[in-house]
């Protein structure tokens, strides 16, 4: 047995942990927590010292119902073994459409609820709320295209039609980009200032997983999906073939 299998925590070791921590500690480290704690009126903000354990007990909750919930949460990010186009666009909506979809409601929830709760503090990130709305304004618009229209075409061979929204889907990509750098500056890159609440520590976890999350959904269609339908063939250093890249 090596070092690490006899000190890494089981499946079982960690759930029973995840039992005794406290509802504000499981708010800040897991992100999606606080949508299953408001639906289960769970107080993590003000009743945030309190172990889930207790919590689900002082609710008459399953505990094993609440850390099935919790568990549901981690979401793996290993491409599928069979790494086909029509197997990495299922991968692509499951992993990350269906998770933008849950992630982006409750993150604008919280913010608008730190901008209200907090609208005198110095480091308050106000707009927060307004930019997150307008950035899941413009996924949901971006991902139901992708589904309804680019990802059937590609499905179904893509070429030679494919080039346009395929460019399409990589302008609206960088439009993407430009946001989280603008949520990145509003929120001092996800630091909480000392002595945030939990509501305020989780909304910035919650926005760094989903930065992750969109980062590497945007990586997997630029870099994976998308070249193998695009007319011009791609060069060792990234670029099309006959344009400059500027990696000289």
């Amino acid at each position: 047995m090596s070092a690490r299998d006899k000190f890494e925590p089981t499946a079982a070791t960690a759930t029973a942990d995840r039992a005794e921590q406290s509802l504000g500690r499981l708010a800040v480290d897991l992100p999606g927590a606080t949508a299953v704690f408001r639906k289960l009126k769970l107080d993590f903000c003000c009743g945030g010292l309190v172990s889930l354990r207790q919590a689900a007990l002082d609710k008459q909750l399953d505990l094993d119902d609440v850390l099935g919930q919790l568990a549901a949460l981690e979401r793996p990010d290993a491409l599928p073994e069979n790494v086909a186009p029509g197997a990495l666009i299922d991968h692509i909506i499951s992993r990350y459409h269906e998770v933008h979809r849950i992630q982006l409601p409750e993150l604008v929830r919280m913010a608008r609820r730190v901008e209200a709760v907090h609208r005198e503090h110095p480091d308050l990130p106000t707009g927060l709320a307004a930019l997150l709305e307008g950035m899941e304004q413009e996924l949901l618009a971006h991902m139901q295209k992708e589904e309804l229209i680019l990802f059937p075409l590609l499905k179904s061979g893509g070429r030679p039609f494919a080039d346009r929204p395929i460019s399409v889907m990589r302008e609206e990509h960088t439009s993407h980009g430009q946001a989280l750098d603008q949520v990145h500056a509003l929120t001092n890159d996800m630091q909480a200032p000392e002595g945030a609440c939990n509501t305020w520590r989780a909304l910035y976890t919650g926005i760094a997983q989903f930065t992750d999350d969109l980062i590497n959904h945007i990586h997997l269609e630029n870099n994976v999906l998308f070249p193998a339908f695009e007319a011009a063939r791609v060069s060792g250093c990234g670029s099309a073939e006959g344009s400059a890249c500027g990696c000289q």
